[in-house]
């Protein structure tokens, strides 16, 4: 796994001068388990989310991302689980983070449950995250990503090259003990978490 990280960062630093901001708000290994909320620009964003963490991961993917030639094992092999839109699929995805967590993981989510247009716009964000982190009691690590979008865009089959990628890392956010899982709660929660993650100039 660090090898494939170093040839990950290496790659990433050559072709995209990929930039990390607020590093030191990454839990040390020794923490608990926590969630990673952030915007989806592109394909790799789960890669270039996860180099500085030498943690156990865990990521929410597509049911049909399994089945795509060498994406589907690399996935899995990097502790991806699959995801789909029926409530039998999305209530297992959601016991499986939850069991996740609370046994140390670092769970990926992207509340926009898709990949952002071209533009880079922030599309609405789903409650599933913050519903994940309360139901666990984790707190949940904001993260931007800038210039993907430039990189990899929605709809281009290949990326670009030699754009810049920026990862910034906010302060975690706790879920107080005050929060309750009704929907009201849950969706000022959610929206805070946007701002946070929208608050980074585009």
């Amino acid at each position: 796994m660090d090898a494939l990280r170093l040839i990950a960062y290496v790659i990433s630093k050559a072709c995209w001068f990929i930039r990390y901001e607020g590093r030191e708000n990454i839990p040390p290994k020794s923490f608990g388990g926590f969630l990673i909320a952030a915007n989806h620009q592109s394909y790799v964003d789960p890669v270039w989310i996860i180099l500085p963490m030498r943690r156990k991961l865990r990521f929410m993917a597509v049911e049909k991302a399994f089945k795509w030639t060498f994406i589907g094992p690399l996935i899995e092999y990097l502790g991806s689980f699959p995801v789909s839109d029926d409530l039998s699929g999305s209530l297992s995805a959601m016991k499986e983070s939850i069991r996740s967590l609370r046994a140390g993981a670092v769970l990926t989510v992207f509340p926009e449950g898709e990949r952002e247009a071209a533009d880079g716009e922030t599309l609405p964000f789903k409650t599933g995250a913050v519903r994940i982190a309360y139901q666990a009691n984790v707190p949940i690590l904001p993260v931007t990503v800038r210039g993907a979008n430039r990189i990899w865009p929605f709809g281009q089959k290949y990326p670009n090259f030699f754009r810049r990628v920026t990862i910034t890392y906010h302060p975690l956010v706790v879920m107080k003990k005050e929060l309750s899982a009704n929907r009201g709660d849950l969706d000022l929660k959610t929206e805070e978490l946007r701002r946070t993650i929208d608050s980074v100039p585009k």
